[in-house]
């Protein structure tokens, strides 16, 4: 099961105790992914279009706890316009009497994620998404969510209105404010996992690269003072010079802080780092 398919069975399950709580997600649901059956004597039936059985055993319960309207039971053209005079236009965003609460609107969020929401696996990426098919209805999603503090941008993608998430703290926030809080647990474990995995990816390429600096450096040197020996010789070198260059010739692989510690008096690692640049410039002088 997908971690999306994980998070909407979470939001399934949650009933509201609340009447108008439980109005705003069905009003969501309704207006996202309502619609209505006519059979062959122009009676109506209620159901919502979606693959998802979870979800649609969420419509299901809503209508019949909320309304007492049962599914299997067809409606009448009037008793169908009595519901929508309640749940408003389902072409046309929800009425804003219907969320103007905050936990209003958090019931409202969390009927739009299940009737056209999805999360993306976030062990490989960070992205939440709502696909509407209308741009007004996808104003009023992302105003609802920018209302909790949270920043919700919309792409068109073909014919439909994204109203899309890419920061994982941001996805936190609104799995904490739709109530999806074992998901919301496990998607904070899978950002720790995968930020403590970078940071150390980070320090790993770091001394990696820290490490080829220091081999690359100790190689030149050492080509540079074989070079001298052979074509100008130690003996022409000042006193300390010779001495740098043959305690490098014998520790090839040493750090500059441990050759100062072989030389006679001791040197710190800058004198040590000035003595080698120095002989890298005569060999380049030589090479000329």
């Amino acid at each position: 099961m997908s971690f999306s398919s994980e998070v909407k069975d979470e939001l399934a399950k949650h009933i509201s105790p609340s009447r108008h709580c439980r109005i705003a997600e069905l009003a969501a649901m309704v207006h996202f992914c309502g619609q209505i059956g006519c059979d062959k004597d122009g009676m109506y039936t209620i159901g919502f279009q979606t693959e998802n059985e979870a979800v649609l055993r969420k419509g299901f319960t809503l209508l019949k706890k909320t309304y007492n309207i049962d599914t299997d039971v067809a409606m009448s053209d009037e008793q169908l316009q009595d519901f929508f005079q309640k749940m408003g236009n389902p072409g046309e965003p929800v009425s804003s009497l219907l969320i103007k609460n905050s936990c209003c609107q958090r019931a409202f969020l969390r009927g739009a994620f299940l009737s056209i929401g999805s999360i993306s696996d976030p062990q490989k990426s960070y992205h939440l998404e709502f696909v509407c098919t209308d741009e007004d209805k996808a104003r009023q999603l992302q105003r609802v969510i920018q209302g909790f503090g949270i920043d919700a941008k919309i792409i068109v993608r073909k014919k439909y209105y994204v109203v899309y998430l890419k920061e994982g703290e941001s996805i936190v926030d609104i799995l904490n404010i739709c109530e999806a809080h074992v998901s919301l647990m496990k998607l904070e474990n899978m950002r720790i996992l995968k930020e403590m995995r970078n940071s150390i990816n980070r320090k790993v390429n770091c001394e990696t690269a820290n490490i080829t600096k220091t081999v690359n450096a100790a190689t030149r040197q050492v080509e540079d003072i074989e070079y001298i020996r052979d074509y100008y010789g130690f003996s022409k070198l000042s006193d300390n010079l010779r001495e740098m260059a043959e305690i490098r010739l014998e520790h090839p692989d040493s750090p500059l802080k441990e050759l100062g510690g072989y030389l006679n008096p001791p040197v710190g690692k800058s004198g040590v780092n000035h003595r080698l640049r120095k002989l890298s410039e005569l060999a380049d002088r030589l090479r000329g």
